[in-house]
């Protein structure tokens, strides 16, 4: 994702003065496509920049790259904006936001509800939280990543409904992959099977962006079984916290924790099909 907000920008005319990544070798290709540096220190992204996204993992992984002691991207960051586009955690944002402030930098969460191509479009679809000042200056550069763009609130809400979308999403890829998989089980012709879902109440934006995948098992990955683990644990926190059972989207996670225990975690969301089917590796052993 980075990588291809990355190239969509210089294609609008941004000057992209570094990459960083954990990956080494992944940004010096990128910083050479680009014609920019390949950071070796975090500190050295921020020294060299208006403007820092980030595009992380975990909470973790946000904790690390800004409060990291010695190398992190707040070293010396007064004036600077980082707008930050992982889903992560809403608190994580609420902590981030405090720290850039600390050191006289602004920090604003840009939540990505697309995929990878979406990205290199320029065609994301953005949620933002934050304080509105930081908001309206990210803005023309967002405008050039994004088809559309919403302001939710202060730090953390929209991370909410970020978690939120993706715990749906994940719901609704799980339920997809049963009714596939029951009914190739049956006997059924799923060519017929998916066209009789889009044309009624079945239909959802997943089985246009999945059910083929999943009838093909063509788990190319855009959006890894990992993540969606922990992103449906994110909204199964947000829950806890406030007492709402969401039996769904529990079932739903520990279908692709189940994944990640039988080494599936790096397919993308559509290998969860692999746990449904009748003669996939669940019944076979077979490897995908």
């Amino acid at each position: 994702m980075g990588a291809n907000m990355a190239r969509r920008l210089r294609d609008r005319g941004f000057h992209v003065t570094a990459v960083y990544d954990s990956n080494r070798a992944a940004a010096t290709a990128l910083a050479g496509e680009l014609g920019c540096a390949a950071a070796q220190d975090l500190s050295e992204v921020t020294a060299q920049s208006d403007v820092i996204l980030t595009v992380v993992t975990d909470d973790n992984a946000m904790r690390q790259i800004f409060a990291e002691p010695g190398d992190n991207l707040l070293v010396n960051a007064r004036g600077k904006l980082f707008v930050n586009c992982a889903t992560i955690s809403p608190q994580v944002h609420v902590e981030i936001e405090k720290l850039a402030e600390k050191d006289g930098a602004q920090s604003l969460e840009a939540c990505m509800a697309s995929s990878i191509t979406q990205a290199r479009q320029g065609k994301l679809y953005l949620m933002c939280g934050g304080k509105e000042q930081a908001f309206r200056k990210a803005e023309p550069l967002l405008k050039e990543l994004a088809a559309q763009i919403r302001f939710i609130g202060k730090a953390g809400e929209a991370a909410k409904v970020k978690a939120l979308v993706n715990m749906v999403m994940n719901i609704n890829t799980a339920g997809l992959a049963e009714g596939l998989g029951l009914g190739g089980a049956l006997g059924l012709d799923l060519n017929m099977l998916r066209e009789v879902f889009s044309q009624t109440g079945a239909n959802s934006r997943v089985l246009e962006t999945d059910g083929e995948d999943m009838q093909n098992r063509e788990h190319s990955c855009f959006f890894s079984a990992a993540h969606a683990a922990k992103d449906s644990g994110i909204a199964l926190e947000l829950a806890r916290n406030i007492g709402i059972d969401l039996p769904l989207a529990r079932a739903t996670k520990e279908q692709y924790d189940r994944m990640i225990a039988e080494g599936l975690g790096d397919l993308d969301k559509s290998g969860i099909a692999e746990l449904t089917f009748k003669d996939r590796r669940k019944h076979s052993g077979e490897r995908v």
